[in-house]
């Protein structure tokens, strides 16, 4: 991978646990122990080796997230600055407010941008990813670079998550559901690069995010109406959800012959478009094939299935990132141990819960 033209950006990691974030086993699932550590260890590990980001910052309980990082052996694999702050009360504040502090420098304050800094391009991740690689998560930041968009939500290709499939019936294994378009069968990643001080609409991210489990019928109903009806929506915006979401479920019921045929009638462009009206600003979509940054742990049989084959999926999908990729573009720092910043943010009673 070539380096000599870096853009730098910093990283923002979401650990949060309140609203819509989904609790497994009863736990904040960044919490989570996979081979030994908590799931928002192995991703801030991970950003230690994507040679465009600048610095990392994670957005959650202060508390539990100062004890992850002051584990020596976690501790041992960050060599970039790392600050951490207070939660907020929904996942569209905790983006904002970190962004805000990015600019300070400041943990416990931030403030609006001013001048050139609407421009500052953010790098945001979850923090329940055990295969994301640095090389997926470079190559997402360096397509979102060359493109002219203030959002680019990553996306990965069916065939990247074969490996996370069940291989037999009855063996554990991670099944998801796809938007079926004319370009294939596609799964949102867990990857989105923005310049948020340029998003018009930001609330509306929130009520994607809150309605995103689009299995679920009631999901898909309330989510298609609260686009329908503000300006920025109308019925030819329902019809294009309502036909990707037929397709989907032509696809989980085995007719694929319906479900190729439904997805012919919308594009990656077509929805590109949409998402730029609904958030008022310039939106992309960028593919990757490595595919690891769309496995995120949000039910339990879905922890089960990662505790059971973590070693096995992750040497795999290191291998796949590495043929794609080429190697990583940066070693991972060993013994460097920066300083830590920790804020406790704006708490208040609506933030725990």
């Amino acid at each position: 991978m070539a380096t000599s033209s870096l853009v730098f950006l910093p990283a923002i990691v979401t650990a949060g646990d309140t609203r819509a974030a989904k609790a497994v086993y009863g736990d904040s699932k960044v919490f989570l122990e996979v081979a030994g550590r908590p799931l928002v260890a192995h991703v801030v590990a991970t950003l230690q080796s994507v040679p465009e980001v600048s610095e990392v910052w994670v957005v959650g309980n202060r508390a539990r997230l100062e004890a992850v990082f002051a584990d020596p052996a976690v501790r041992a694999e960050i060599s970039k600055p790392l600050f951490i702050v207070e939660q907020f009360r929904s996942l569209m504040e905790n983006s904002w407010e970190t962004f805000r502090r990015v600019l300070s420098r400041d943990v416990e304050r931030g403030r609006d941008p001013v001048g050139q800094e609407v421009d500052q391009r953010i790098l945001y991740l979850s923090g329940d990813l055990p295969f994301a690689t640095a090389q997926e998560i470079s190559a997402f930041i360096e397509q979102s670079n060359e493109l002219d968009c203030d959002y680019a939500c990553g996306l990965v290709t069916e065939e990247s998550l074969e490996a996370f499939r069940p291989r037999a019936p009855g063996e554990s294994g991670i099944e998801v559901a796809y938007f079926n378009l004319r370009e294939g069968r596609l799964r949102q990643s867990n990857l989105h690069y923005a310049r948020p001080a340029r998003l018009g609409n930001r609330y509306r991210i929130e009520e994607m995010y809150e309605h995103r489990h689009q299995r679920e019928f009631w999901n898909m109903a309330v989510l298609a109406w609260k686009l329908f009806w503000p300006k920025a929506g109308g019925p030819m915006i329902v019809l294009l959800y309502s036909i990707m979401h037929l397709a989907g479920l032509a696809d989980r019921w085995g007719m694929r012959w319906l479900a190729d045929w439904l997805r012919g009638i919308v594009t990656v462009e077509v929805n590109e478009r949409v998402c730029s009206r609904i958030l008022d600003t310039r939106f992309r979509f960028v593919t990757t094939e490595a595919g690891g940054c769309a496995i995120d742990v949000d039910l339990e049989d879905e922890y089960d299935a990662v505790q059971e084959h973590f070693a096995d999926w992750k040497k795999a999908q290191d291998a796949r990132a590495e043929a794609l990729y080429g190697p990583l573009p940066l070693p991972a720092a060993a013994g460097s141990r920066p300083k830590t910043t920790v804020a406790s943010g704006d708490r208040d009673e609506g933030s725990k819960q």
